[in-house]
């Protein structure tokens, strides 16, 4: 992030009070039903992106806005299902079916998928039966049959037709990602290739093969070995599994485990598949150049087949209270740092509202306390802090290097002296509504984009907070005093954090 002094920072975020001053109490979060003379759709009043928010018949949900600037659409097919709801005996479960969503159905991907299907069947059989041995010798038979039939499989096989399929219709940044809470599709388009998008999208959910199974096993094995290689992975893993005894945040990665990557089950990924990739638990998200009442209708043809079906509940698990700070350590072959952190309420929180706001206090680049007092004064190699919002849990953590000679209780201290000042009042009485108004200008700049239009839809349906109440979030945490800061950083950031020290690989 630029630096900037403290003065040009103060004139920044003054001017853009003056700016949005005027309009803050303009905006309303009255939520209206209206139609098209055919679909029922949500509006909010007032909404910058003048959202439709339709439901389907069989519970998917639909996010359209309008952003004419370019002739393409950002779309995003959004599963609200992540790692958290991994079964805990196959981790890294939703991640791995994100890879194969990526293989080919019935239809597409196989020259021949008569001859194919009897030998994956095979393959999801072996598979099983590896998972049920524990006799190491028998395992590597099994292994060798498994190599066996897939490579007869693979001459059925036709590698990335669906990125061939998708690149012929003039769609750029192909991907997909699994978090936590989500696993996302993403696809940006050329405005009049909705249809064929859609035909296209409509087939690859339906009836996806677990094809390649074998060879895609590797690369994920792979995208593992570099977690466990990286020092700062490894402190994020103990960091979260300390913060969460019982939640799945803690208890289990996105990635999985190694034992449970060396048994993987195609029959568990199918189940998996069978019980979230359901309308009910999807949305479809589209920000560009298209017409709302022409879309919809193109959506219902193609998603409106998918059979209606209940999905399960997750419920999270309570946390017993962190009393006194926990304290781990990580060794490797990185630089030292420390990162320590708070568990709090869940997103649409008012607490998680505090923490936005905690944060940039401290840390927002220019004039945060960390900012100022450790970064500019050059009291450490580096210091932030910064949340993470889930659904269930928020973190607050914050982080830090040490210079030379400095021990990492050092830089503990320091950050925890700008907490202190924090729950003093000792902060300027412009900085908040200064946040808040930088918070105004940088939101209108991202919503020019259709990346980041489509990219709020999802994450106001997978962190389950209602549009009415995502979309003017900013002028909500308007409303936090000072006050209402002092007031919360005393009763809830104390010594109840969990504490991680990197430090070198012992000689």
């Amino acid at each position: 992030m630029t630096r900037i002094s403290k003065l040009s920072y103060i004139f920044l975020v003054t001017i853009t009070s003056v700016l949005f001053s005027a309009n803050s109490i303009l905006f309303s979060q009255t939520k209206q039903t209206l139609s098209d003379g055919k679909y029922n759709y949500e509006t909010v009043e007032n909404d910058p992106l003048k959202a439709r928010i339709y439901t389907l018949d069989n519970g998917l949900k639909v996010y359209l806005t309008v952003n004419k600037n370019t002739p393409r659409i950002q779309t995003y097919i959004a599963v609200a299902t992540g790692s958290k709801n991994d079964p805990h005996d196959a981790q890294g479960l939703s991640h791995y079916l994100e890879h194969m969503l990526f293989k080919g159905t019935d239809k597409y991907g196989t020259s021949d998928y008569a001859k194919e299907k009897p030998l994956i069947d095979t393959i999801i059989s072996l598979y099983e039966q590896r998972r049920q041995t524990e006799d190491p010798e028998l395992r590597k038979i099994i292994y060798h049959k498994i190599d066996s039939v897939s490579y007869l499989a693979s001459d059925y096989a036709i590698a990335n037709e669906y990125d061939k399929m998708i690149a012929s219709i003039g769609a750029q940044g192909t991907n997909a990602y699994t978090s936590v809470e989500q696993t996302v599709y993403v696809n940006d388009i050329p405005s009049n290739q909705i249809k064929p998008w859609l035909e296209l999208e409509s087939e690859r959910f339906r009836n996806p093969v677990m094809r390649l199974f074998h060879t895609e096993l590797e690369t994920v094995y792979e995208e593992k070995n570099m977690d466990i290689d990286n020092d700062n992975n490894r402190v994020w893993e103990v960091f979260y599994a300390n913060l969460f005894k019982n939640h799945t945040y803690g208890t289990q990665t996105t990635i999985g485990t190694v034992e449970q990557l060396k048994n993987p089950s195609i029959k568990k990924i199918t189940e998996y598949y069978n019980e979230r990739y359901v309308p009910e638990n999807m949305a479809i998200c589209m920000s560009g150049d298209l017409d709302p009442e022409k879309t919809i209708a193109l959506i219902d043809e193609y998603f409106g087949m998918f059979a209606k079906k209940n999905v399960s509940e997750f419920v999270p698990p309570s946390e017993d209270p962190i009393l006194s700070p926990v304290v781990k350590e990580v060794t490797g072959p990185s630089q030292e740092f420390i990162r320590f952190g708070y568990r709090l309420p869940g997103a649409g929180s008012r607490e998680a509202d505090m923490l936005v706001i905690l944060d940039q206090i401290l840390s927002n680049g220019a004039a945060g306390l960390i900012d100022l007092n450790l970064n500019q004064d050059q009291k450490v190699i580096e210091a932030y802090s910064s949340t993470d919002i889930n659904k269930d849990y928020s973190v607050f953590y914050l982080g830090g290097k040490p210079r030379e000679g400095q021990t990492l209780e050092n830089v503990r201290d320091l950050l925890l002296q700008q907490i202190e000042l924090v729950k003093q009042g000792k902060f300027p009485d412009w900085l908040i509504s200064s946040i808040i108004a930088n918070m105004k200008l940088n939101q209108i700049r991202a919503y020019e984009n259709n990346d980041q239009r489509a990219d709020a839809f999802v994450s106001s349906f997978a962190l389950g907070i209602p549009w009415e109440k995502y979309i003017f979030n900013v002028d909500r945490l308007s409303g936090i005093t000072k006050e209402d800061i002092v007031k919360f950083v005393n009763e809830n950031i104390n010594n109840n954090y969990v504490i991680v020290y990197k430090k070198p690989e012992k000689i």
